[in-house]
């Protein structure tokens, strides 16, 4: 077989705000691959079927020198759903599923020794489609259960508030929470995406454009647990109308990722007055302790329609970029999925 082109979604320039297709990044076709021939190195070849678009991602558009949690987006790996094509390595056989770090790439030659996000080979529960893995079946939906189980301390009857409610993030929790008999507040920042918030079973519900958080928090209030996606003058609200004791889940800042703004904090001094526990965590930390739980609960959970979950799909590698602004500005109504190829 002759080489063919290798279409690629290259990080080109560091934004000063929101990400801009074209300028940003851009949909790169100069480079081909043979696929028969390609070397492996003891690797495999990887054909990309779905990549994920996350708000991380605007924490990776940085000067390569900046420290941060997550490794500066050069070229871009984010984590997406592949069919093996060819294979050098033990355990992964053609014609298998891959689900983890593979490049911004039409194939590519991922590596399955990088820690927690390496690939790794699954059998897609029956019913549940592969997109899922890289939503509420995936890192979303791990960052939900992991942080969840290890320090919500949910009890029945208590309240939690989650920002961002309507992501991929959020509904999984809103649903966690319902399950421990907990009342849920969520935010969220279209009217469908309220709806959507209900859908899944959340409690109370508000558009924060629209409607005043500290007005809703002060009514529905005290939170016993706070699920942070928004950061900034929601998590300063989620202080104010903090109950004694409760516990903060610090997953997102999504309100700060693209602005360099400072934000007012006027109840930081609440933290210790109301003995308030913040929890910072990421998924990595805690993969070693849920991770064999979370696939056999969540897959079966998702297929059945037990636990609800929504994409958003952008078709063609070309509009990645357009994919990855959508997430950045709240555009997209669920998991934000670009889908790459079929099988």
């Amino acid at each position: 077989m002759a080489p063919i082109t290798n279409g690629r979604t290259l990080f080109n320039e560091i934004p000063s705000g929101f990400p801009e297709p074209g300028k940003t990044t851009v949909y790169d076709t100069s480079k081909t691959i043979d696929l028969e021939n390609v070397p492996l190195n003891g690797g495999v070849l990887v054909k990309t079927l779905v990549l994920s678009a996350d708000p991380y991602m605007r924490v990776q558009m940085r000067e390569a020198d900046i420290e941060s949690y997550m490794p500066p987006f050069i070229v871009g790996q984010p984590l997406g759903v592949g069919k093996i094509l060819r294979s050098e390595r033990d355990g992964f056989k053609p014609g298998g599923y891959v689900y983890g770090l593979l490049d911004h790439a039409e194939y590519s030659l991922p590596s399955p020794d990088v820690p927690v996000f390496g690939i790794r080979v699954f059998n897609p529960e029956p019913g549940l489609q592969y997109s899922a893995y890289v939503g509420a079946g995936g890192m979303p939906g791990q960052t939900s259960y992991y942080g969840w189980k290890e320090y919500a301390n949910a009890k029945a009857g208590e309240t939690v508030f989650v920002s961002g409610g309507a992501g991929p993030v959020g509904s999984l929790v809103i649903q966690l929470a319902k399950q421990d008999g907990l009342k849920v507040i969520a935010s969220a920042g279209s009217d469908e995406k309220v709806q959507f918030c209900k859908d899944v079973g959340a409690d109370v519900v508000f558009n924060y454009k629209t409607t005043s958080t500290l007005d809703i928090l002060r009514q529905e209030g005290p939170l016993n647990i706070y699920w942070d996606n928004v950061g900034g003058t929601t998590l300063d609200a989620a202080i104010e109308n903090a109950a004694n004791h409760a516990r903060f889940l610090e997953c997102g800042a999504i309100s700060q990722y693209n602005s360099k703004d400072g934000v007012n904090m006027k109840n930081l001094d609440q933290i210790y007055a109301r003995r308030i526990t913040l929890y910072g965590f990421l998924i990595s930390d805690l993969a070693p302790k849920w991770e064999e739980e979370f696939y056999k609960v969540i897959p079966k959970k998702l297929a059945s329609g037990e636990f609800k979950f929504r994409e958003d799909i952008t078709t063609g590698l070309e509009n990645s970029g357009q994919a990855i602004r959508d997430v950045q500005i709240g555009a997209n109504t669920g998991k934000k999925v670009i889908v790459v190829a079929q099988e």
